[in-house]
């Protein structure tokens, strides 16, 4: 009776209304949000096919990471690749019913309820389970208004309970370890490991384990990066946990908290880290490998480099790519500072400058505001407007308030500069520095620009002097001539204080780069012959029938210049660039390989062994006695070393190719405005501008042993019909009746035509 007049009361009665009611709404709501009136709420189907983008990793010739190109840097892995200590810190940190619950813990979640909302106890812990977290990660938020915390939940809910049911708590955890954010916008363990620490997620330590699982609180605010005291403290809580779930003794979890978090940050992004060029010349390689239907997936679709997981090896090696990135960073720095003295209050970049002028008028912003009709006083008052602008600078960058003819000006003054290293035998690259930092100067000084080869090109006439049947032991006189042909041209020597009595051999004017001498062996040879020559070692671009491509007028890149000179070191054959290796889709089914990519290597010779020998032993010369000798006096290198500088009209380029026995090494130096030069030979000459960045690279490479067979490695013997060949004096002066009768005329018309002897042929000395 008592039970029913309880019942019966009017406040009981509304108030088991209420609930009842309430209990119908929620049902309801809930029951809007299962069948999806608040958005999609994930099938059972879909979630069995789960699809993540994933980051394509480039690797180098080690299989060591070199970049990612991603929307999320996110690189999955196997659960076998999770250390125990890391998936203890996990679930000791984020969820330690894991293997109790179903996706959702009830127990956790009336826990915080009573203690966080009732009883405000802010020490309570979380509910949202590692499952939980894992259907947030993989499907986001949406804004729902005021309901939007209750929504989300519930849809999170429902996903997590779902998962559940279809994969084991092991897939679970290798679902979440591959998707969750890490700071620095890094999606997954195996990123964070590699961008952290430098190493795969199976190598982490206790200690870095328990680092990136304690970011997971809050990425920003616990970046080891960015907050490394905050992300220590983070770290200790972790390891406590781990401590009191019985995953560590209380001795060890004491020891690992006195460690210091130590780490090896690596950047990833298009614009940072290592061979950025490099990486960026992959990405252009793979947008047209990819496109190709026979490279294609097998539903037809292309490849996406951004989502897709693929990876891509390349014959890039890491330890000589950092070594080539500081050689050249180490003489730029310093290189930057003399340029600049030297020029002065008279730098050519500075306002009202020709130079500054010109290339103001080629600005962009100029262009447009040209063809809006502003005049150029209005043009000027535009561009002079101030606005935050963050500079390159060799010390360190920074933030200043300038103007774009400001920025114009700042940025006119710096020189650039390219390498590369490449494998004569197979043609791979080992080493690619496209500019002095990709941030600032994306333009790639080895594969976009083409710039004056000066002097570098002569052992490219000197070859086809030889293969026209040229004796090593010709001499040529050293005085200028004028051809009068050519608009009365009259090309001098650099330097050097040379007797215009003398005649100098070839080996000697080669190796002092003599450019009177350098013509006259031109003119003997012919131009054709010449520039078919240069078409043999895999000199693609094209090369004006001018004589003044004796002393490097032709507008080359610096791979071709490279690929050409492999000729010397590869049995007279030149080796074509290789960047690629093969690639791989996410899963490791090979997609492209090797053959697939690069052709069958040329067995036709550019030259004959004789010659290819005989070449050598001028440009071993060259380091030894000549131009660049600096390499053994200044740098004191024992190497076997082969090489020739170069150096352009009006110093504007400065170039060193050097030879090794297994390595071709190509610098270049020069403004990237190319109406602006050095200021002067001493400093602008390719010995001083480009010849120091190998000798800091080769510096370095002999220090390691692991590059200890390279370095070591020797030239072949040349054959003793070739030493034979190669025996005669540097110089010579002519007898008295040569000098009486010989020929005074100081002009002569230039001939384009093939030649079949010419005014010099009267000085050859023939071997008897």
């Amino acid at each position: 009776m008592l039970k029913i007049k309880f019942l019966k009361n009017k406040w009981v009665k509304i108030i088991l209304k209420s609930f009842l009611f309430l209990t119908l709404l929620f049902i309801l709501f809930y029951s809007s949000i299962y069948f999806g009136m608040w958005g999609e709420v994930p099938s059972r189907t879909s979630l069995v096919t789960l699809k993540q983008s994933q980051a394509t990793e480039v690797l180098d010739s080690n299989n060591d990471l070199i970049g990612k190109f991603y929307v999320y840097d996110r690189q999955s892995i196997a659960y076998k690749d999770f250390p125990q200590h890391l998936i203890d810190a996990l679930i000791s940190t984020e969820d330690v019913r894991f293997y109790n619950h179903d996706g959702v813990d009830n127990k956790s979640l009336l826990r915080v309820f009573f203690k966080s909302i009732l009883l405000s106890n802010e020490s309570s812990g979380g509910g949202s389970t590692i499952t939980l977290q894992l259907a947030k990660n993989l499907f986001g938020r949406k804004d729902y208004g005021f309901l939007g915390i209750v929504v989300n939940k519930i849809k999170e809910s429902i996903v997590a309970t779902r998962i559940e049911k279809i994969y084991s708590k092991e897939d679970i955890l290798k679902l979440y370890l591959n998707t969750v954010p890490f700071p620095d916008n890094t999606y997954g363990i195996e990123s964070a490991s590699k961008k952290f620490f430098n190493v795969h997620t199976k190598d982490l330590s206790i200690s870095q384990a328990a680092t990136l699982i304690g970011s997971l609180k809050a990425n920003s605010y616990y970046n080891p990066r960015v907050h490394p005291e905050k992300a220590l403290s983070r770290r200790n809580v972790v390891i406590r946990q781990m401590e009191k779930y019985g995953y560590l003794t209380a001795e060890d979890a004491e020891k690992i908290s006195k460690e210091k978090i130590v780490l090896d940050y690596r950047y990833y992004a298009p614009n940072q880290g290592l061979a950025p060029y490099f990486r960026a010349e992959i990405k252009r390689q793979l947008d047209t490998i990819l496109q190709l239907k026979k490279f294609r997936k097998p539903n037809g679709d292309v490849y996406n480099i951004f989502q897709d997981g693929l990876k891509v090896y390349t014959t890039l090696d890491n330890k000589l790519q950092n070594y080539a990135e500081n050689a050249m960073k180490k003489h730029m720095a310093a290189l930057q500072k003399q340029y600049e003295k030297a020029y002065g209050k008279r730098a050519p970049w500075l306002k009202n400058k020709q130079a500054y002028v010109a290339a103001k008028k080629r600005l962009d912003i100029y262009k447009k505001l040209k063809e809006q009709g502003l005049t150029e006083k209005d043009i000027e008052s535009k561009l002079t407007q101030k606005h935050d602008v963050e500079l390159f600078s060799w010390d360190d960058t920074n933030i200043k308030q300038l103007s774009t003819l400001d920025s114009l000006e700042y940025y006119l003054k710096f020189l650039n500069a390219g390498m590369i290293s490449m494998d004569p035998s197979s043609g791979a690259i080992k080493a690619y520095v496209g500019g002095i930092d990709y941030r600032f100067f994306q333009f790639d000084h080895i594969s976009q620009s083409k710039r004056q080869v000066g002097s570098t090109f002569k052992p490219i006439v000197y070859t086809a002097a030889l293969e026209k049947g040229m004796e090593p032991c010709t001499y040529f006189p050293i005085k200028a001539i004028t051809y009068t042909d050519v608009d009365d041209w009259t090309p001098t020597n650099a330097g050097g204080n040379y007797d215009d009595d003398l005649n100098y051999s070839l080996e000697y004017a080669l190796s002092n780069s003599i450019n009177t001498i350098a013509v006259k062996v031109l003119y003997e040879t012919g131009i054709p012959e010449v520039i078919n020559q240069a078409k043999a070692m895999g000199i693609r671009s094209d090369i004006e029938e001018v004589p003044s491509i004796a002393l490097g007028s032709a507008n080359l890149s610096v791979l071709e210049l490279a690929k050409a000179y492999t000729s010397y070191v590869n049995h007279s054959i030149p080796s074509s660039p290789i960047f690629i290796t093969k690639i791989e889709d996410k899963d490791g089914n090979l997609i492209v390989s090797y053959d697939d990519l690069n052709p069958k290597k040329k067995t036709e010779k550019a030259f004959s062994d004789n010659t290819r020998q005989i070449m050598l032993e001028f440009m071993k010369a060259t380091v030894n006695s000549g131009t660049a000798q600096r390499l053994r006096s200044q740098y004191g290198f024992n190497n076997d070393l082969a090489g020739k500088t170069g150096t352009t009209q009006d110093n504007k380029d400065g170039w060193f190719v050097a030879i090794m026995p297994n390595l071709v090494t190509v610098t270049w130096v020069g403004n990237d405005n190319q109406q602006i030069g050095f200021s002067n030979t001493s400093i602008g000459q390719g010995a001083n501008s480009a010849l120091p960045i190998f000798a800091n690279y080769l510096q370095q490479l002999n220090l390691d042993s692991n590059y200890s067979k390279l370095v070591s490695a020797s030239f072949e013997t040349p054959a003793n019909d070739v030493l034979e060949s190669l025996i005669c004096e540097p110089s010579k002066k002519d007898g008295f009746f040569e000098r009486l009768f010989g020929n005074k005329k100081d002009t002569k018309p230039f001939n384009k035509e093939k030649s079949k002897g010419g005014i010099f042929s009267w000085f050859r000395k023939k071997k008897e």
